[in-house]
């Protein structure tokens, strides 16, 4: 679920953008000793029974992350891996290409309208992280409000903004911060206009959302329960309720009133979930309150209230929609509410009812179901102006309030849409306009002339893309079904099978890999390499039913069309194995290990990055519970069986040669625990037969990867495409006791 509307910072802060170094001289440069093997790791079997079926765990104690013993492993594996990659030649100015990418322009993205008054992130060229400005009018002057890379100075811990939320007048701006990653929020709230901090200090905020009343001096906000020394880590992030602040009272946030949530009152059925929260908008006299299950797109439960009537455990909350409505996203306007939802309509459609009796059964449609999969949308006096992404672009369009009058916005130049930025009592729109190739750039939508301009907000990229190429082509898998699959590349690319080659992919939660420019990314294409995205069944690329194609029981649809991606990209001459790597993050890590537990064969190189590895153990750990509806239960048989068929831990082999392997973690992670990467490790460790290095990477400054700063990420870039042009055989990343012969590992028979 969207925290924040409007534009993201373009790919300038993606967890995975790709980088590489400039050319240089091919001489090996002599380097540290190799390291003579990882740590040991002892094997310590745990023998679990699922109906029926046992399951050993060899490695079940390094769960238990608070051991000392433990503790003294990562650390090993860490300087492990340190030693390996430092000895790599090429790594520093693999470094500093990729520094000198990242910081060439700046990045204005994450834009909220309330009237005249936008609030927006800027990433500047050298900052570690993006601030939070605002301004009055587009054109007005910039005012800083936030500055995250300025706390902790000298801490050795770095904070991230989590998320922020301007009042209906935009005087006031609720915001959320964390420390080394972690994503532990603390909510606090400030004066915009002279930029104190009042004396708001909320914990147990994680992943907020925020319904401002129209006081504009109270808000709604989610909250976990405090955990208690018998608290299972299952239960410390769900089922998370909604509160009511009033600024100045109870600042702590405890003694504020609790308003919906699950228990909350006897009379109001909430089902299970990480989230419950309550939307509010300016002009509607109407609450809607939402029981999210994982903080995702997916479909919610959706309950309705007058906004007046909202008082405390009491509140008569009706409910109007349930999961299996479809509804992912819902806007109120007066007495109106508007929905985008799958409900009939694989490819989405956008609905509308009355707030005092929704009925999803008799609504209205407002944007009927099209070849385009609808994506979004926004409210602004003029009308709803809404998205509809084909394949690697979008198209924006504007229709009445009452569904008449359609009409598609004419764009600068065809690419992917990002937005609308709108405010209801403001016409036109704000959106960010950008493609794979071609660098972002923010125009605003004028309703009167009928024309979009370029706001300036973005100045024009210093990067040379003009020798740069993308294509879209469909992929036919095992089953037939065709699946989408982007490549880019420089224009002069020759299919000699030669290309060093990275495929990635995730395939969950009907989740989108969007086309978006990655100024790290010119640096893997410019120097011959080839870069592709495999949009597999469980994203939602085609839509619900491709989300649903690749899920539950239906999960191996995901890794297998990852799989015939991969062996096109062989098949067509983009590259060979010796030269091909595979990666996917967080539940792409389903897919990757997956992948390369199948095809061992396919890959020369693996990057693994936060990735759920153990599916059958992960609903004991935080944020394992609201991943159910997604992956399944091992509580009954059928959810077992999808659970072990997707746990790639469980499928590896002993005396199989695998590839070279990175799995990369964040101590902090609250998403994934560090124990998912460890476990993979060390089992990929003791099974592969191959003398090809299995590594583990960690970060203890970090968690998942999104509050990670630009250092970090510029760090992770380097040691991920060190590590892979070093397997790959490029020589300037050969170590020097390698340099003679970087092939000579059992695999490299067929590397070039």
């Amino acid at each position: 679920m969207t925290l924040t509307r409007g534009i993201l910072i373009a790919a300038a802060l993606s967890v995975v953008a790709t980088a590489q170094a400039a050319p240089t001289a091919s001489a090996a440069v002599p380097g540290p000793a190799a390291p003579p093997g990882p740590p040991a790791t002892p094997v310590r079997p745990v023998t679990d029974t699922y109906w029926g079926t046992p399951v050993v765990d060899n490695y079940r104690y390094l769960e238990n992350l608070a051991d000392p013993e433990v503790q003294a492993w990562m650390h090993a594996q860490a300087d492990y891996t340190r030693a390996q990659l430092d000895r790599l030649p090429g790594r520093t100015r693999l470094y500093e290409r990729i520094h000198a990418l990242a910081n060439t322009d700046l990045y204005r993205g994450g834009f909220i309208r309330r009237g005249q008054r936008y609030f927006y992130q800027l990433l500047a060229v050298g900052a570690q992280q993006p601030k939070l400005y605002y301004r009055d009018g587009l054109a007005g002057e910039e005012h800083l409000l936030i500055d995250p890379g300025a706390m902790g100075a000298g801490s050795g811990t770095h904070y991230a903004l989590d998320y922020y939320a301007p009042s209906w007048d935009g005087k006031r701006l609720v915001y959320g911060l964390s420390a080394g990653g972690s994503e532990a929020s603390t909510t606090r709230v400030m004066d915009v206009d002279s930029g104190r901090v009042l004396e708001e200090s909320i914990t147990r905020t994680d992943l907020n959302v925020i319904g401002w009343l129209h006081d504009n001096a109270s808000f709604f906000y989610l909250r976990y329960e405090a955990p208690t020394p018998t608290t299972p880590p299952s239960e410390r992030k769900y089922n998370a309720r909604t509160y009511l602040h009033r600024i100045g009272v109870h600042p702590t946030g405890d003694g504020d009133q609790v308003v919906f949530g699950r228990g909350v009152s006897a009379a109001v059925d909430v089902p299970e979930g990480q989230a419950t929260y309550v939307h509010t908008s300016a002009d509607s006299a109407y609450a809607v309150a939402v029981a999210n299950h994982n903080h995702d797109t997916n479909p919610s439960t959706f309950y309705v209230a007058p906004l007046a009537a909202v008082k405390g455990a009491a509140t008569r909350w009706r409910r109007f929609a349930t999961v299996e409505d479809g509804i992912i996203e819902v806007e109120l306007h007066g007495d109106t509410l508007y929905y985008l939802t799958s409900g009939g309509a694989a490819r989405f459609r956008i609905m509308a009812t009355p707030l005092a009796k929704p009925d999803v059964r008799h609504a209205r449609v407002i944007v009927p179901e099209s070849d385009g999969i609808v994506t979004g949308f926004g409210i602004a006096r003029d009308g709803l102006y809404y998205r509809v992404r084909k394949g690697a672009t979008a198209q924006l369009y504007r229709v009445g309030l009452d569904g008449q009058r359609a009409e598609a916005i004419a764009l600068p130049f065809e690419g992917n849409v990002f937005g609308p930025v709108v405010d209801p009592t403001q016409g036109g729109a704000l959106y960010s306009l950008q493609s794979w190739t071609r660098p972002p750039q923010l125009y605003v939508y004028d309703p009167a002339a009928h024309e979009s301009r370029n706001t300036g907000l973005l100045p024009p990229s210093k990067i040379d893309t003009s020798e740069l190429a993308s294509e879209e082509v469909l992929v036919t898998s095992y089953d037939g079904a065709r699946v989408p699959l982007s490549i880019l590349h420089r224009k002069d690319l020759k299919l000699d099978g030669l290309s060093p080659t990275v495929i990635d992919g995730y395939g969950a939660y009907g989740l989108v890999r969007e086309a978006g420019f990655s100024p790290n990314l010119v640096a893997w294409l410019e120097r011959g390499g080839v870069y592709a995205l495999a949009h597999v069944r469980g994203g939602g690329e085609l839509g619900e039913a491709w989300h649903r194609a690749g899920y539950k029981r239906s999960k191996p649809n995901t890794w297998l069309d990852f799989i015939a991606c991969s062996q096109y990209l062989v098949d067509q001459g983009y590259t060979r194995s010796a030269r091909l790597a595979g990666t996917g993050t967080s539940a792409g890590g389903i897919l990757i290990g997956n992948a390369m537990a199948t095809r061992p064969d396919l890959y020369r190189v693996i990057l693994d990055r936060v990735g759920l590895s153990d599916a059958l153990r992960f609903e004991t750990e935080p944020n394992g519970p609201p991943n159910v509806s997604e992956m399944g239960s091992v509580s009954d048989e059928e959810g077992f069986h999808g659970l072990y068929a997707m746990s790639a831990y469980q499928h590896l082999r002993d005396g199989v040669a695998y590839p070279a392997v990175m799995y990369t973690t964040g101590a902090n992670d609250p998403r994934v625990a560090p124990w998912h990467m460890m476990k993979m490790a060390a089992r990929t460790q003791a099974a592969t037969a191959s003398a090809l290095p299995v590594l583990l990477r960690i970060d203890y400054d970090a968690g998942h990867g999104i509050g990670s700063n630009r250092s970090q990420r510029e760090q992770q870039q380097a040691d991920e495409w060190a590590f892979a042009l070093w397997q790959m055989g490029d020589p300037d990343f050969q170590p020097a006791a390698r340099a003679s012969q970087p092939d000579s590992a059992p695999q490299a028979a067929s590397a070039p």
